[in-house]
């Protein structure tokens, strides 16, 4: 993809924006009130050919960067988090087969995932710990003709709505490898669906694999270097989570800012008090800086990737964090109207919690920035 300018990304930007005001937005609350898979915002996404964002166009997709993406993760966030989630999903499942797959087994993947005929999965997280992915269990056991996959993943995004999934497994003591398994191979079934505190409408649910027979050309890159895979895909996936954060942080924001100009409150618009104004600058000023630090960090993930590992860490801290704390506070503007769910604000705090813990929970990206610091003073650690 040749070099888009500034102008270019403002004018994506706005088209994003109106399509997450016409045609998601609105859907919102009664995806999360019903729990209910978000269908129509998913189809718009797909209408508008923002799932292909990560498929290379000569694979037929629309080959955008890495900043392209994070403006869609930020914008359709600021709408519904749940749709942006759906999606996100499908990009990490996408962008990892992009990178590592072979084109002529993963046709027919990209066909349906591209198409907005079904969604994907990746499938990490294990029963006996998410950020510990060194210490998984599930484990793929070589034969003649491919291999035979055993294990059970949790938490899975997507997890009874995609037909795809992207499978991190053992494939000896020492190695792991990523694999390729469809729903309907047989061995394949699915937990109870959880019951969860925001993305109510994201079906999430442990995805098991019982003697699930592989054949060689579902294996995604060297069966041996299934880790490196993981951690490649970690990279993108993590700034996509700081833009979602940011998203609904922005979001937040926006319905803080409309709320308190028109209450009215000892005559005025409660906009007016000092201490709402205050409340709102440091609101702005945490958003501010989370999204400068993110877009820098955007430039340096394909051109070092090696130092990105601690700063895309540092942007999904700082993002989430801040998501989480202006949630807080746009509910408090909202005062008891902030506790009702007939306002987003009591979704967007919801929903903003979990950002702070999946892909690396906000004190292990703490570590990886800790060990950067430590790593490059000269004192050592």
């Amino acid at each position: 993809m040749s070099a888009v300018s500034q102008q270019e990304y403002d004018q994506f930007r706005d088209s994003v924006r109106r399509l997450t005001v016409s045609k998601i937005a609105p859907h919102a609350a009664e995806v999360d009130r019903t729990a209910s898979i978000p269908r129509v915002g998913y189809a718009a996404v797909q209408e508008a050919g923002l799932i292909g964002l990560v498929i290379p166009e000569d694979r037929g997709g629309q080959g955008g960067d890495l900043m392209s993406q994070v403006i869609v993760m930020e914008e359709i966030s600021r709408g519904c988090a749940t749709t942006a989630l759906s999606l996100m999903s499908s990009w990490s499942h996408i962008d990892t087969l992009c990178k590592h797959g072979d084109p002529k087994h993963f046709e027919q993947v990209f066909a349906e995932i591209g198409s907005g005929k079904t969604v994907g999965a990746w499938c990490y997280t294990e029963p006996s710990g998410g950020s510990d992915l060194a210490g998984l269990k599930t484990a793929a056991q070589k034969t003649d003709d491919g291999w035979v996959l055993n294990g059970r993943k949790r938490f899975i995004t997507n997890a009874t709505w995609a037909d795809w999934y992207v499978v991190l497994a053992r494939t000896s003591k020492e190695t792991t490898g990523v694999f390729l398994v469809n729903r309907n191979d047989p061995g394949v079934s699915f937990g109870k669906l959880e019951s969860k505190m925001g993305f109510r409408g994201s079906p999430t649910a442990d995805v098991i694999f019982d003697g699930v027979k592989l054949p060689r050309s579902r294996e995604v890159g060297d069966p041996q270097k299934g880790w490196d895979i993981a951690m490649s895909s970690l990279l993108d996936s993590r700034c996509w989570v700081a833009a979602q954060a940011l998203g609904i942080a922005q979001g937040a924001l926006d319905a803080a800012v409309s709320y308190t100009s028109e209450r009215q409150a000892f005559g005025q618009a409660v906009s007016k008090f000092q201490l709402v104004r205050a409340m709102v600058a440091d609101m702005v000023l945490k958003i501010e800086a989370s999204r400068a630090l993110l877009y820098s960090v955007v430039g340096m993930v394909h051109s070092d990737p090696v130092k990105a590992r601690a700063f895309t860490s540092m942007a999904k801290v700082q993002c989430t964090d801040t998501a989480n704390a202006v949630t807080t506070d746009a509910v408090q503007l909202h005062g008891g109207y902030g506790y009702l769910q007939d306002f987003p604000v009591e979704r967007m705090m919801r929903d903003a919690k979990i950002t702070q813990i999946w892909e690396g929970t906000n004190q292990i990206q703490r570590m990886i920035i800790a060990k950067h610091a430590y790593g490059s003073s000269s004192r050592g650690a």
